[in-house]
């Protein structure tokens, strides 16, 4: 089954791999949590998703500095140091011999609760920390092959309602975008703004290219992608025009080609929109040149 952009090599190996929860190294199937942490009980939580190539992780302090500023921003004191942290991760792909096509979903939560209650004064105990690798390799498929993408009802909100800028555990408004493009028969949602301009995916960040210029959203209504913000990095130090900038979905339409970018797969091109053929539906050069750019890219940083 093809998962769009997430699509992944299914690895047996993954039935016994270590998982790390609070320090304790626990093999998958015993890695739990109390019913009462607040990640379970109230999506309250924040995390951030690692690739590991040549033995480390790809951009790491740009994570760990994303992680430090959600935990800021939703006052949850993680416990421990980055420093500390870090080595908690090295422990676990050291524990399970991870050198290459890993994933790890990094996750922080505010911690127990003694009822279940939203109140943060009522918790009981430090914040949860968990470490949750797998060996998993996109599927290659998915650097050429094109994505379908369905524009959804569903919008990303405003700052003052739920901060789309914040890597939280409370997805569900991105899990009915998903579901909404399930349901049309498409890979993965495209989601607007409140004003109506392209915002980002639901799981993904979006990019258009047009007139051999590449655009993304102003980034006023979407997470603060790392894998977004390498693309637009990349395209400045190769001459390439790139904007981020409120546009229409009209626009989208009419593009040359059309991309997301993610952590996971990295950029994956896009080949129809609500039933638009974009260009003519394969992947297109620019995305192609892009690709190996940020390969290579991320070779330079896990082999410094």
């Amino acid at each position: 089954m093809s998962f769009g952009s997430h699509a992944y090599v299914p690895d047996a190996r993954n039935e016994t791999v270590f998982f790390n929860v609070n320090g304790e190294l626990k093999r998958r199937a015993e890695a739990v949590v109390n019913v009462f942490d607040s990640g379970f009980m109230l999506g309250d939580g924040i995390w951030e998703g690692l690739r590991v190539h040549n033995g480390r992780v790809a951009f790491l302090d740009n994570h760990m500095t994303r992680l430090w500023e959600g935990a800021k921003a939703l006052d949850i004191d993680i416990g421990i140091s980055k420093d500390a942290l870090i080595a908690r991760i090295d422990e676990t792909l050291k524990a399970n011999d991870m050198k290459e096509h890993v994933h790890i979903r990094l996750m922080v939560t505010r911690g127990l609760r003694s009822t279940p209650y939203q109140d943060p004064r009522v918790i009981i105990s430090p914040a949860t920390i968990v470490i949750a690798p797998e060996f998993k390799e996109p599927d290659p498929k998915t650097a050429v092959n094109t994505l379908k993408l369905y524009t959804v009802a569903v919008r990303r909100g405003r700052a003052d309602v739920q901060d789309p800028g914040l890597n939280s555990h409370s997805k569900i408004n991105c899990i009915t975008a998903c579901i909404q493009s399930i349901k049309a028969g498409a890979d993965e949602g495209l989601m607007l703004d409140p004003q109506g301009f392209v915002a980002t995916c639901n799981s993904t960040h979006f990019f258009i290219v047009r007139n051999g210029e590449v655009w993304t959203s102003s980034g006023d209504y979407c997470l603060d992608g790392i894998t977004r913000g390498k693309i637009v990095e990349l395209c400045k130090a190769n001459n390439i025009p790139v904007f981020e900038k409120n546009f229409r979905l009209m626009q989208c339409y009419s593009a040359d080609e059309a991309f997301t970018t993610g952590t996971f797969a990295g950029l994956a091109p896009v080949g129809e929109i609500d039933g638009r053929i974009i260009g003519d539906g394969k992947r297109g050069p620019m995305v192609e040149r892009l690709q190996k750019l940020y390969q290579a890219h991320i070779h330079a940083d896990t082999s410094a």
